[in-house]
């Protein structure tokens, strides 16, 4: 797989992959950063008393992974999100290996921009779902620009 693609690249369903276990220490600093200390992240004693009877990481940490294969790998580096839809279908726990996959859907060559799936799984089982639209680098774009 090349590190990075031009519009003129994509096809439908091409397909990139990331993983990475969540951490202790990935959720405080996701709290640090953003500063939703919210207890259900952060209080294990809080997080006790939920439907989940323990803490789970924040859905936007698990969502944040789509955004390192957007743009590291698919499309790679120069792509532009637009819009991201998301829904959250079950928690992610401490220790959990989250698998972020994204796979163009549609392709819209008037602006080099394409639509991608985008999904996150935990054992298989998705823990988010949505869809992305993005803008991609194209050859055509740079010829153009490098023309002028």
């Amino acid at each position: 797989m090349p590190e990075s693609y031009y519009f003129e690249d994509l096809s439908l369903g091409l397909t990139a992959k990331f993983s990475k276990t969540i951490t202790e220490a990935d959720i405080v600093l996701f709290a640090a950063v953003t500063g939703d200390t919210n207890p259900m992240h952060l209080d294990a004693e809080y997080a006790a008393t939920s439907i989940f009877k323990e803490r789970i990481a924040h859905g936007m940490l698990a969502a944040g992974l789509i955004t390192k294969v957007l743009g590291t790998q698919l499309p790679g580096p120069g792509t532009i999100y637009m819009s991201q839809t998301l829904k959250f279908r079950a928690p992610v726990r401490i220790g959990e290996t989250v698998t972020a996959t994204v796979e163009v859907a549609a392709l819209h060559p008037e602006k080099h921009r394409a639509t991608l799936r985008t999904v996150c799984t935990v054992k298989g089982e998705p823990v988010l779902e949505g869809e992305a639209y993005v803008s991609v680098p194209s050859r055509a774009s740079l010829a153009v620009r490098a023309a002028e």
